[in-house]
C-alpha cells in the first residue's frame, strides 16, 4: 500500500458516517457603487505608480513626457497613442533580450479595480503577451474610465479566466529579503498609468 492510499484511506474512515457538507453560500456582495476614479488614483499613487490624467487626444503627448527612445508595444495597440519621435517596436514574437532592452512598454488594460488599485491585463491584442508588461523597466498603461470598476467581484465578470491574466498593483516590489523593499524583482520598477478624462 502506498502512502497516498494510506492517507486517503484514513480520510475515508474519518468521514464515514458523517454528514456531507452543506451548500457553499454564494450570496456575495453584488451591488457596488459606481467606480470612484479618485479612489483608484489614490490607491495607485499609494503603490508608487505615477498617474497622468489627460484627454483621449493627448495620449501621445503624455507618453512623450514619460519616455524617450525605444518602446515595445503589443500588435493591436492604437498607433495614435504613440508619439512620432519614439522608436516603436511592435511585438511579433520578439526575444526576451529585445524586450528587456527597450526603454519601456506601452499597453492598454482590460479592467481596473478602484478599491484595490489593481489593473488587470488579459493578453488582448492591445495588451500583448504577459512578458511585455514584466520585462521592461517602465510600463505605461492607458486606461479608460469605463474600464474602472468599484471592487474585485465587479471585475471578475469582465474577465475570461481562460486567458492569461496579469494583476498589477503598482510597480514590482518585494520585501522578502530581510524585510527591505526591493523594486523591479518581478516586473517593471516604474509604472505610469494614463487615465483618460471622463
Amino acid at each position: 500500500m502506498s502512502s497516498r492510499d494510506l492517507i486517503l484511506g484514513r480520510i475515508r474512515d474519518a468521514l464515514e458516517g458523517s454528514t456531507p457538507p452543506g451548500p457553499v453560500p454564494r450570496d456575495y456582495r453584488r451591488d457596488f457603487p459606481a467606480a470612484d476614479l479618485g479612489l483608484l488614483v489614490e490607491r495607485l499613487v499609494d503603490y508608487k505608480a505615477v498617474v497622468h490624467r489627460c484627454a483621449a487626444g493627448e495620449i501621445a503627448d503624455t507618453v512623450a513626457t514619460i519616455v524617450s527612445g525605444a518602446v515595445v508595444v503589443p500588435p493591436g495597440l492604437n498607433a495614435a497613442w504613440l508619439p512620432a519621435q519614439l522608436e516603436v517596436i511592435r511585438d511579433d514574437g520578439l526575444s526576451q533580450d529585445r524586450i528587456a532592452a527597450a526603454d519601456g512598454v506601452v499597453t492598454a488594460a482590460a479592467v481596473a479595480v478602484a478599491e484595490t488599485g489593481t489593473i488587470v491585463l488579459d493578453a488582448s491584442p492591445d495588451q500583448g503577451r504577459r512578458i511585455l508588461s514584466l520585462l521592461p523597466d517602465l510600463h505605461i498603461c492607458v486606461l479608460r474610465p469605463d474600464q474602472v470598476v468599484a471592487a474585485v467581484p465587479d471585475a471578475l465578470p469582465r474577465l475570461d479566466p481562460r486567458r492569461p491574466l496579469t494583476w498589477i498593483s503598482g510597480p514590482s516590489a518585494t520585501s522578502d529579503i530581510e524585510l527591505n523593499r526591493v523594486e523591479g524583482v518581478h516586473g517593471p520598477r516604474n509604472l505610469h498609468v494614463i487615465l483618460l478624462e471622463e
